[in-house]
């Protein structure tokens, strides 16, 4: 028996118990040094001497945000106790533009957005609407928080009614101008319907009629933007926001300090809605998928997925694809349509944008296809058509709006304008053909559920109480001045001012940029060959 156990050697047990002790501490070590470390870093931050990665993304300086008040918010009354006080008043607005019971964004307390904003550089939006107080209010309000400081609005149809133009009026770096039998006088003796640029829209109905209503209202925002001392100009439609993507910050007045000194245009291209359902209520808060621009993708992704972005419609985009512009204030600037600016003296120096884009809600509501149709009095053929509408998918879809049914309507609209195959969608986005975009959406839904648009309303009601004869009064578009604003403003003596006509008769004017569809696979292929 003694012979089946070898003997233990001296010291064995003791080298054992060492061994476990040894690992025993280490696995101390272990688990006490990241607290060690967790509790250091924990008072070095309480204590201030590291900052929060978080808390740094956001500007410690209140001036960084336009319209921030400057008071510190625990002196000032709140921002949200002040909209409770007006929200009560508003129960006839539209539900769209009621807050919810709690605020997803927070980030708007304490702003004052009737304070104008100070920062440079200082731009300025002008556009002409029949909208209402839905889709107006969200729009202004979005471009004030990316920093835009004025608007200057050219109202009619819905827009110029009392209960939407009083709103409108009584917010901060807002000018409504009414098209009234004066601004159509002045209108007619401007200098445009001498000229060749713009010969090719007139006397059109519709889309062309509107597009030179819009030149004629953008040549009068540019004075407008002069005396107020702005230094950039951008002509937007109410169906679109900007997207400042690619400034540190997000915010148009960033994006545009960024721009060389030599430059004088700025090119936005646009991107398209793409909806995936066909009962959107609010575009803004309710779309967040977009078809990228040409401009914005490689070519050969652009050409190779054509025909399945596309999804046999008229050209890669319903509706136009050239973009929109910003342009710097300068003496001889005049409009180019409504999509472009120019000046009458000079080729401009532009450059276009490689992440910023204008982001166009187009055909976003089944009720677009009948609104669009009501606004145009032409009939529904082929022929009459190219007469009214400059782009292929208007004229078809204003002829499925005036000559079929609800369900061919709605059929129609579901083929051609919703996006309701996932794994095509989902395709689209991997290739980068569409693209997510997400903080237009939620900062009007912040703006919303903050009481913003319910406390513009309450407090135009209470100055039109205050204020019997603003009715009155805010019919004269322009203040009288004696200065027809509607002609450019020329300094020096008359000697110069014939040197000048003298000189532009010698000059060649591009002519005015209509809207255009985006490049298509069939004329890529025959400039190819």
């Amino acid at each position: 028996m003694a012979g089946m156990y070898a003997p233990l050697r001296p010291g064995g047990a003791a080298s054992t118990s060492a061994t476990t002790a040894f690992a025993i501490r280490i696995l101390l070590l272990l688990t006490l040094l990241p607290l060690l470390l967790a509790a250091f870093a924990f008072v070095l931050q309480w204590r201030g001497g590291l900052n929060d990665p978080a808390s740094s993304a956001w500007p410690t300086d209140r001036q960084s945000f336009p319209g921030m008040d400057n008071s510190p918010l625990g002196s000032s009354r709140s921002f949200f106790e002040t909209v409770s006080t007006h929200t009560s008043s508003s129960s006839d607005c539209s539900e769209i533009l009621k807050g919810g019971s709690s605020s997803s964004f927070p980030f708007f307390r304490g702003w004052n957005f009737d304070l104008e904003s100070e920062g440079l550089p200082k731009v300025c939006i002008t556009t002409s609407t029949s909208a209402g107080l839905q889709q107006i209010l969200p729009w202004l309000y979005y471009h004030k928080v990316i920093g835009v400081s004025r608007f200057f609005l050219f109202v009619e149809g819905e827009a110029a009614k009392p209960g939407v133009s009083s709103v409108l009026e009584s917010i901060r770096g807002v000018k409504v101008i009414y098209r009234t039998r004066e601004l159509e006088e002045k209108q007619a003796r401007s200098r445009i319907w001498n000229e060749t640029w713009l010969s090719g829209f007139f006397y059109k109905p519709c889309n062309y009629e509107l597009f030179v209503k819009q030149s004629l209202n953008m040549e009068m925002a540019i004075i407008l933007a002069r005396n107020a001392g702005m230094d950039w100009i951008i002509h937007l439609d109410t169906d679109e926001l900007m997207h400042p993507a690619g400034a540190q910050e997000y915010s148009l007045r960033k994006l545009l300090s960024e721009v060389p000194e030599n430059v004088d245009m700025v090119i936005f291209p646009n991107y398209e809605s793409s909806v995936e359902r066909d009962n959107i209520k609010d575009p803004f808060t309710e779309v967040s998928m977009f078809k990228k621009n040409y401009d914005h993708l490689p070519k050969d992704t652009y050409f190779g997925l054509y025909k399945e972005a596309t999804r046999n419609n008229p050209n890669y985009f319903l509706t136009y694809g050239n973009g929109k512009s910003a342009a710097r204030i300068q003496d001889h600037l005049r409009p180019n349509g409504a999509h472009r600016w120019h000046n009458y003296m000079k080729t401009p120096n532009e450059i276009k944008l490689e992440e910023a884009a204008i982001l166009h809600y187009t055909y976003t509501k089944f009720s677009d296809l009948t609104s669009r149709r009501d606004r145009c009095g032409c009939k529904p053929t082929k022929d009459d058509v190219k007469r009214c509408f400059i782009l292929e998918f208007d004229r078809l879809a204003f002829i499925v709006a005036s000559t079929g049914t609800e369900e061919e309507m709605h059929n129609w609209y579901n083929e051609h304008v919703v996006w309701t195959d996932k794994q095509t969608n989902l395709k689209l986005l991997r290739k980068g053909i569409l693209t997510r975009i997400y903080a237009p959406m939620s900062i009007i839904r912040g703006l919303r559920e903050s009481g913003v648009f319910t406390s513009a309303i309450a407090n135009a009601k209470q100055l039109s109480k205050e204020k019997s004869m603003v009715q009155k009064l805010s019919n004269s578009t322009i203040t009288n001045t004696g200065e027809d604003i509607t002609k450019p403003s020329v300094k020096g003596s008359e000697s110069q001012a014939t040197g000048r006509k003298i000189l532009e008769s010698t000059i060649v004017h591009e002519k005015a940029v209509p809207p255009m569809s985006q490049p298509g696979l069939f004329k890529d292929m025959l400039m190819r060959t």
